[in-house]
């Protein structure tokens, strides 16, 4: 009875291989991308382009947005790439345990070529699901400074009535990015 529970947990947790690699590399590509849209983000915020100012460039195109409002746009906006932080190292963690059943049978009848091909695809996948976290979460910090910022400025612009958010949210960008 014993082997047979076993049996099928270990068929069971093999399921799921194709799956857990698929999303590691998923995420890995996603990782890259939020990273370029990240850099052109920043690239436009030096430059003052309104554009790279997020919640600023909401807010002017409908000024009726509540805080509330504006941080739930920044809220969402972080969504993914939060979530790609926290998910992506435990997918790397299950693609480094799963191909472990098959080294150490292999380990165990001798068959090391076998033990190298699985040693080989559970270090992979736990090497690219930790960059790919360290990436989303270098984006995530950075941008969540960023709202906040301009969370500030816009608060600043209500008060005051003025105009001079985005400059002043611009100056605060380029000395600390």
């Amino acid at each position: 009875m014993q082997y047979l529970v076993e049996s099928a947990l270990y068929s069971a947790s093999q399921l799921f291989m194709l799956p857990v690699l698929l999303a590691v590399i998923l995420m890995f590509l996603y990782a890259f991308y939020a990273v370029g849209g990240f850099l052109w983000q920043s690239r436009q915020r030096r430059q003052g382009d309104a554009r790279g100012f997020d919640l600023l460039h909401s807010w002017r195109q409908a000024p009726d947005m509540s805080a509330v409002e504006l941080e739930t746009l920044a809220f969402k906006r972080l969504e993914v790439p939060r979530i790609v932080t926290r998910v992506t190292p435990m997918l790397g963690l299950v693609a480094t345990m799963i191909p472990m059943g098959p080294a150490l049978k292999g380990l165990s009848s001798g068959q090391l070529d076998q033990v190298s091909d699985n040693l080989t695809v559970a270090f992979s996948a736990v090497i690219l699901s930790l960059l790919a976290a360290s990436l989303t979460y270098w984006v995530v910090n950075v941008r969540r400074r960023w709202y906040a910022e301009e969370l500030v400025q816009i608060e600043h612009e209500q008060r005051n009535g003025n105009s001079a958010a985005a400059t002043i949210a611009h100056e605060l960008t380029v000395e600390t990015v």
